[in-house]
């Protein structure tokens, strides 16, 4: 890749246009102080949307509460401050609202309307490219990004926020199974297309799964659901109580085993005095990724290979209204548990045909009318099907970070090549650093990371 006449020259170019990415821009805008040119290169428009907030669909809340949403660090009440100055939520009282699970439409809206607003206060300028990014190289006058649609980009710097990616589905035959009938949980509208009458099956017993229930419900669906996972765990719902005051310091200098056993401590000890499990994990929020950072190679290998599960349902937890409907359509008989590995999947007339085996490796089937793919989020570099990523990775601009997952980056978020050289003109943000930080998905993460990365972005004064 080279420089050409034809290539257009930017001081800071963004690619991805999701909360990070959008968020990486404010901050940028914010601290410009003087006419930079700033590029957002995303495909699917409008921005603020990427994975998480792409939905429209009411049914589909945040995880968190309203009143821990905010965008930006130093402004905590930012997205409350959003929402009452919309009115969105009229006659519903601040504190009410601050401990809500809103729809997740509304953050997308929260950061555009942000955007557009860090636009208008800086010298600036905002331009928004609807491509997709497909090669990085370094150069000696900066980073150029072949784009898929129109000329190269030559940036001065970049923030690299591509956002999530989702597993494909783990069967032998999956793709062999036509459209309609094989339904990715992202794809939000067509899972709410879903016949009525449908027995579903869904692959997954994660945020995606719990997604896809709760379109499935909003549209009146009268079928059978049936959940397949390796664990058939279900998310678990955030709890209202005291918080709990234990000092979760020590636990850095815990190995794994220790630390699981002093947290189950802990949340004994915290139920003696009607204390919440769930806020003896809040507890130890503020320090997610030290506590992975500070386990051994071997410690965190265990950990992805028998706790990973245990800690999603206990960590990432979801709406109470949307636990509630889980727990009440397992009631009414019309959600079933499935604990096993799926193998195949092969459509048969109108129906879709699952096989599995089960934890004593005894095969067992589930059919359905269709499946959907609720495997959630992709960690390893290499299975990402993203074009840039493999460039990168082919070419050594990049390398896959610790165990495979995302890519490497330096301790301030810059990304490192195959010899381990730190690029700073390249930032790395979200999903894609999940390898070295573990917490790096989350909102409270990727603001921190968001404001960091424009700081460093950003060309010296003067």
């Amino acid at each position: 890749m080279t420089v050409s006449d034809q290539t257009q020259a930017c001081d800071i170019a963004v690619i991805g246009g999701g909360a990070a990415g959008v968020l990486v821009a404010i901050g940028v805008l914010r601290g410009a102080t003087r006419a930079l040119r700033v590029v957002i290169v995303e495909p699917q428009l409008p921005l603020g949307r990427g994975v998480a907030y792409a939905t429209r669909h009411p049914a589909h809340l945040l995880n968190v509460p309203a009143g821990r949403m905010s965008g930006f660090p130093d402004r905590p009440d930012d997205f409350l401050d959003y929402l009452l100055a919309q009115d969105a939520f009229p006659g519903v009282e601040r504190e009410v609202l601050a401990r809500a699970f809103v729809a997740r439409h509304h953050y997308a809206a929260y950061l555009r309307q942000r955007l557009q607003q860090a636009v208008d206060a800086s010298p600036a300028l905002l331009d928004v490219r609807a491509a997709r990014v497909q090669a990085l190289e370094r150069h000696a006058a900066g980073i150029v990004l072949q784009l898929d649609a129109g000329p190269a980009l030559l940036a001065g710097s970049v923030a690299l926020c591509t956002g999530n990616a989702l597993r494909p589905l783990p069967a032998r035959g999956a793709s062999a199974v036509p459209p309609g009938k094989r339904i990715e949980a992202w794809d939000y509208d067509a899972v709410q297309d879903v016949a009525a009458s449908a027995d579903v099956a869904i692959v997954g017993s994660g945020l995606s799964m719990a997604d896809s229930v709760a379109s499935l419900a909003a549209c009146g669906h009268r079928g059978q659901v049936h959940v397949l996972s390796r664990h058939a765990l279900l998310p678990l719902p955030h709890a209202q109580g005291p918080a709990a005051d234990y000092d979760p310091e020590p636990l850095l200098a815990m190995g794994l085993r220790q630390r699981v056993r002093a947290l189950r401590l802990h949340a004994a000890e915290a139920a003696q005095r009607g204390i919440p499990w769930q806020n003896v994990m809040e507890r130890i929020r503020p320090l997610g990724q030290a506590l992975w950072q500070s386990l051994s190679l071997d410690d965190q290998r265990r950990f992805l290979r028998h706790v990973v599960r245990y800690w999603d349902v206990h960590r990432h937890r979801i709406a109470v209204p949307v636990h509630a409907q889980l727990l009440e359509l397992q009631r009414q008989g019309r959600l079933h548990l499935h604990r096993g590995r799926l193998e195949t999947a092969i459509a048969e007339g109108a129906c879709v045909r699952l096989g599995a085996l089960d934890r004593r490796r005894q095969p067992f089937q589930i059919d359905a009318h269709c499946v959907i793919n609720a495997t959630g989020v992709e960690m390893r570099a290499q299975a990402m099907r993203n074009p840039l990523l493999q460039q990168m990775l082919g070419s050594g601009t990049a390398r896959p970070g610790p165990h495979g997952i995302g890519i490497d980056s330096a301790p301030d978020g810059s990304l490192l090549d195959a010899d381990g050289v730190a690029e700073p003109r390249v930032q790395v943000l979200g999903s894609l650093r999940i390898g070295r930080l573990w917490e790096s998905l989350a909102i409270p993460e990727l603001r921190v990371q968001a404001a960091q990365a424009a700081a460093r972005l950003l060309p010296p004064r003067g």
